[in-house]
């Protein structure tokens, strides 16, 4: 006896499927920076985006030992961050190009001088800026003399690695960051900062 209540059976191409979810525009341009092995350092740098900005240089160091170009544009920010990306920078066994544009400042700088100076690049209206590392010391005296004894053993620090990245002496960079020191491409161009300038990225590619 035919039970006429029971649902008719659907072939598999009739049978409905669910809708995949629309992938999200950051998605999209994740997933292409990614296949174009490209990292983007924009902004403040913070511990986030120290962590980000690490994960992704492994990822793509993991998949593949062909170039990543690192794109940055920062105003600075925590110095200990920028070692974390400074450091995995040259962690990484893929090589990577570094292409400042907009500004590349402080901490951003630091970051920018972790590959070799032939591959340090920049657009035509970048501006460098390098200066002394700041920070408020608060607390106890005997806190605030420590804190006092750090900043100097970080400027020291920092002064050695912008010294060997440009080639200048040591003396001239603790003379020059002790105020604001701003730079155009030619400027730094000549102080060792910067190999050269590319207005695409054919001349990138083309070098």
């Amino acid at each position: 006896m035919t039970d006429f209540t029971a649902a008719p059976r659907l072939d598999d191409e009739d049978e409905e499927k669910p809708e995949a979810a629309p992938k999200s525009a950051n998605y999209v341009i994740e997933k292409h920076l990614f296949e174009a092995r490209t990292v983007l350092i924009t902004g403040p740098i913070h511990q986030e985006l120290a962590r980000s900005t690490a994960a992704r240089l492994i990822a793509l160091a993991a998949v593949s030992k062909d170039p990543i170009d690192v794109i940055v544009s920062s105003p600075g920010g925590h110095v200990e961050s920028g070692d974390m990306i400074f450091d995995m920078i040259r962690f990484v066994e893929a090589p990577v190009n570094m292409i400042g544009t907009g500004w590349v400042a402080s901490a951003g700088a630091l970051i920018f001088v972790a590959v070799p100076r032939e591959r340090r690049f920049c657009t035509p209206n970048t501006r460098f800026l390098l200066h002394q590392p700041s920070g408020g010391a608060g607390g106890p005296a005997t806190d605030i003399g420590i804190q006092a004894r750090e900043m100097l053993k970080m400027r020291a620090r920092l002064n050695a690695i912008f010294a060997e990245a440009t080639g200048q002496p040591v003396e001239k960079i603790e003379k020059d960051t002790d105020r604001d020191h701003w730079m155009g491409p030619d400027e730094a161009i000549a102080y060792g900062l910067l190999g050269r300038t590319v207005a695409n990225a054919t001349e990138l590619r083309g070098r």
